[in-house]
């Protein structure tokens, strides 16, 4: 199960790799085609940047998320018992996980629902912003499966459980 785990995030890692490389590409043809003489101006590479930069952002902060890579206060929590520090993990584990259910799991579902049932359409590349609002709610389904993953490593209750230096 775990080799399965492991692959489904390393695709997840390649996807996102993958959009930051097309970001980067799409960027370069932007500029390449507003400054050099004799090409038209590319239309879409504004539009599309900004779309591939809110896929790769919500996708790599669940990433990040995933390795402990984002701020917190561990100079208080380092402070306290092991008793006291497990329960500060699983109480900030599970408000990740109620937050990125609610807020992007539940409410990226319904953005996404009522901009396809709108059929609201971007302005240059005309497709249906629906899907590409998407990134949200799956986004949210990356947190909340990496939130449980972090509350199943913790250790059963009267362990040492360390806290990650930054």
């Amino acid at each position: 199960m775990a080799s399965l785990w492991n692959r489904i995030v390393r695709a997840l890692e390649l996807f996102t790799i993958g959009l930051f490389a097309l970001l980067v590409v799409n960027v370069l043809w932007g500029v390449v085609s507003r400054y050099v003489p004799g090409i038209r101006p590319s239309d879409f590479t504004e539009e599309l940047a900004v779309h591939l930069l809110v896929w790769v952002s919500l996708f790599g902060a669940a990433l990040t998320y995933r390795e402990y890579g984002h701020l917190g206060v561990d100079y208080f929590v380092a402070k306290l018992d092991p008793a006291a520090q497990r329960v500060v993990a699983v109480v900030i584990e599970l408000a990740v996980l109620l937050f990125a259910g609610f807020a992007l799991g539940h409410g990226g579902w319904r953005l996404v629902a009522d901009t396809l049932a709108a059929n609201q359409l971007t302005p240059v590349l005309q497709w249906k912003i629906g899907y590409l609002y998407a990134a949200v709610p799956l986004s949210g389904a990356c947190f909340c499966a990496f939130a449980l993953e972090h509350l199943l490593k913790l250790e059963p209750a009267g362990a040492h459980t360390p806290v990650k230096d930054v």
